[in-house]
């Protein structure tokens, strides 16, 4: 109380809601590490010898490769975008963020109804051409087919962060570069790929954090991963110690990489000379090399929208008739509500902790900070497993009270939204703060200063002069963490409350039934609903940065 006395009215309150938000985030992934150290687990000793060899070989495989690919392509796409003028090039310049709107198991599963045997492309060999196809060539539910659809579906995170930070910086050295002489390729790997490393590195970075979180595509894939193994020794060997032994090995593997990324990025930093920054002049391409450019952007937007979105609407269209029901609109209705409040709380807790941040250096604030990135660098089922054993411990702790109050379940918070929502928060937290921490760097605190100086306390100054400035990163803070929450499949199969279903967990159970035309219709409104807010968020982002 003696140091809560020494601040100032309005840093009491912000300080203790800050340190709540922290400790919320914490305590489910520290006890997963207290509990591996001290639980003992039946299984443990079967699955270290047996299983857990090929889990790391099959991860390992998985990030090294799709980090790869989707450095390749994510890089490559954000250089061209921003360095040259081709046909369409407004069109891709969002377009080619639309991949993020379809949810890597949705993709999974359409690619392999396109290609298995009953799909168009080989019904359409047989039926037009006669010619009758090797299954072999066309089957991608394997290791190297999870790697096809990881790299389509999430390179949008490398090629936005790397797009964005090429388009804000001094076009001086690559200008000048370009007068010395050096050929386009020379540039880009000269020039462009070593300014950019840290960008790069921090796109790749939010993929393999997917690919780990990831449940999905590799369960309906049949390659074995931390994500499924936790979900069958969980539920299927009903051995929660083991569960929570597997989710601390992937943390550690998580910790493993972001140290990986901080040693990667390195101390290196690239920053304009002069006072003002003067954003890259794109170069009009002409004649064979604008349709290339032109090709190759067309090429990855088919792949990793267009096929599978028009795929999708062929399938909706078939089972329409079957599958929309007033059970169904009741999925979608769900769907939205845990996505609007868990975005909606989300921005509420960013901007607490970012104000909180910049208007009081201290230890604490920094450590808020740093503790909003750690929900999302954990993934979904490890994050599932943590919580459930911090509520569960809690609803022990009330069941005299429940008792006394009459209630019939004596896990009432374990099977309640309040449960699946507070996991949504610690998942997501770190989108929805990225964003107003980013807003908040762009005002300064000059306006904040002058509003004191003005006589105006700290409360009011925050509600009528900061709040207000800072409109566009909440919005797109809310947007980032609404298409997050609603294409969300881990957390949800996990800890949804019994006959509470979703758009994913409806599209999800059709697809693992071999039903998936059924899983179209929940399929396409999550792709539409995410579509619409990619499509806002990038509206957002152009009119701020003009």
């Amino acid at each position: 109380m003696n140091l809560l006395r020494k601040l100032p009215g309005y840093m009491n309150i912000w300080s203790i809601l800050s340190l709540a938000i922290v400790i919320l985030i914490l305590i489910p992934n520290m006890t997963i590490l207290f509990n591996f150290f001290t639980r003992k687990a039946e299984n443990w000793n079967h699955i270290q010898e047996y299983i857990l060899p090929d889990l790391l070989k099959n991860t390992g495989l998985l990030i090294v490769f799709t980090g790869f690919l989707t450095i390749i392509i994510g890089t490559s796409l954000a250089w061209i975008v921003s360095a040259y003028e081709f046909p369409m090039k407004k069109f891709f310049k969002w377009g080619l963020i639309l991949p993020l709107a379809i949810p890597p198991y949705i993709a999974g599963y359409t690619y392999n109804g396109i290609l298995n045997y009953t799909g168009v492309i080989q019904t359409t060999l047989r039926n037009n051409w006669g010619i009758e196809v090797d299954q072999v060539y066309f089957n991608i539910l394997n290791l190297p087919g999870a790697v096809f659809i990881f790299t389509l579906f999430l390179f949008p995170y490398v090629y936005t962060i790397t797009r964005a930070f090429l388009a804000n910086q001094s076009a001086s050295l690559i200008e000048n570069a370009r007068l010395l002489g050096r050929s386009p390729v020379d540039i880009f790997f000269r020039v462009v790929l070593p300014i950019s490393r840290g960008a790069i590195v921090g796109g790749v970075s939010l993929v393999l954090l997917e690919v780990l979180n990831d449940y999905g595509v590799v369960q309906y894939f049949g390659v074995p991963t931390f994500s499924t193994a936790i979900f069958q020794t969980w539920f299927g060997m009903n051995d929660l110690n083991s569960a929570i032994k597997l989710s601390a090995t992937l943390m550690f593997i998580v910790f493993a990489i972001l140290t990986l990324e901080k040693v990667l990025r390195g101390r290196k930093k690239y920053a304009s000379t002069t006072a003002k920054a003067r954003p890259l002049h794109p170069t009009r391409l002409i004649g064979w090399k604008a349709w290339g450019a032109f090709g190759y952007c067309l090429f990855i937007f088919l792949l990793g929208f267009l096929i599978p979105f028009v795929q999708l609407v062929d399938w909706m269209l078939l089972t329409f008739e079957k599958i929309a029901s007033p059970e169904f609109t009741t999925l979608i209705w769900n769907s939205l509500l845990v996505s609007f409040v868990g975005a909606l709380l989300i921005v509420l807790f960013a901007v607490i902790i970012a104000n909180f941040s910049r208007m009081h250096q201290s230890a604490l604030s920094k450590s808020a900070a740093k503790v909003t990135i750690l929900g999302y660098s954990i993934p979904g089922a490890v994050i599932a497993v943590g919580i459930s054993t911090v509520f569960i411990g809690i609803d022990s702790g009330l069941s005299r009270f429940y008792e006394s109050t009459g209630l019939e379940s004596r896990l009432f918070l374990s099977t309640s939204l309040v449960i699946l929502i507070s996991a949504y928060i610690i998942r997501f937290l770190a989108i929805g703060y990225n964003s107003i921490e980013s807003g908040f760097d762009k005002i300064g605190n000059k306006y904040t200063e002058a509003s004191r100086m003005l006589g105006m306390n700290m409360t009011r100054t925050f509600f009528k002069v900061d709040l207000k400035m800072i409109k566009a990163p909440l919005i797109s803070g809310f947007l980032l963490a609404f298409i997050e929450i609603i294409k969300e499949l881990p957390l949800t199969l996990i800890l949804r409350p019994f006959n509470f279903g979703t758009l994913s967990t409806n599209a999800f159970k059709y697809a693992s039934d071999e039903q998936i035309h059924e899983a179209a219709l929940a399929s396409i409104i999550i792709v539409v609903i995410s579509a619409i807010a990619v499509f806002v968020f990038h509206q957002v982002l152009e009119k701020e940065s003009n």
